[in-house]
């Protein structure tokens, strides 16, 4: 089963019993870049000089990645000149969270619940079904990170992106944070992947800054 970045973050985000997202907002922004960085990856779209152009539409046959590829042609379509990712990732971050975990339980790896809070609120709740998938990819996190094994191209993009949306404590929840950023610093500006690749990378992380100072200004 091939999990997607997006999908890999939002694993790492959920809570195993309880099915709640932790640090929500961050996790919003690391997902939706997730999918665009994916995208880059497979060749569907390019960002340069930050900002975002569909290059190939042909399906990659990953529900997820299709879903959003056909949302940012359409939008893109409606603009004069290739939009800024920064506007994509503000516009679709929710959408794509929501999207993420629907693709996680069609996959069968959480299921969906909902409870009562105080007895009035409901809430929705996605616990794990199969831990699996995320033993496998903490376990991959932990060799790069903790043991400094080379990352491949994907291990350092997702790491890329849980290290630009400050998402440590959920891929090493155990470990200060002094063990684990330098590490991670590190393979995000890393020469291990292809030039193409690390190009990718500095441009999402780049978005990833600036949304997050939006984010908190306001």
């Amino acid at each position: 089963m091939i999990v997607t970045l997006a999908e890999e973050i939002m694993l790492l985000s959920l809570d195993d019993e309880a099915g709640a997202v932790r640090e929500r907002q961050a996790c919003q922004w690391a997902v939706a870049g997730g999918i665009v960085l994916e995208l880059v990856l497979a060749g569907r779209l390019s960002v340069d000089g930050g900002r975002i152009t569909v290059v190939d539409t042909v399906p990659t046959r990953v529900g997820l990645l299709d879903g959003r590829l056909r949302t940012i042609d359409t939008w893109a379509a409606g603009t004069r000149r290739p939009p800024k990712v920064t506007a994509w990732l503000t516009k679709d971050n929710r959408k794509a969270l929501d999207a993420t975990v629907a693709s996680l339980r069609e996959r069968g790896l959480v299921s969906q619940e909902q409870r009562k809070v105080l007895g009035i609120f409901t809430v929705q709740r996605f616990p794990e079904v199969d831990g699996t998938v995320e033993r496998e990819l903490r376990a991959r996190l932990q060799e790069v990170v903790l043991r400094r094994a080379e990352p491949d191209d994907r291990s350092a993009g997702l790491i890329a992106l849980l290290h630009g949306a400050k998402l440590h404590r959920l891929a090493f929840p155990d470990r200060p944070a002094r063990e684990v950023v330098p590490r991670m610093r590190e393979v995000s500006e890393g020469q291990w992947v292809g030039e193409s690749v690390r190009k990718a990378i500095r441009e999402m992380q780049a978005a990833m800054t600036a949304v997050a100072l939006v984010t908190m200004r306001s």
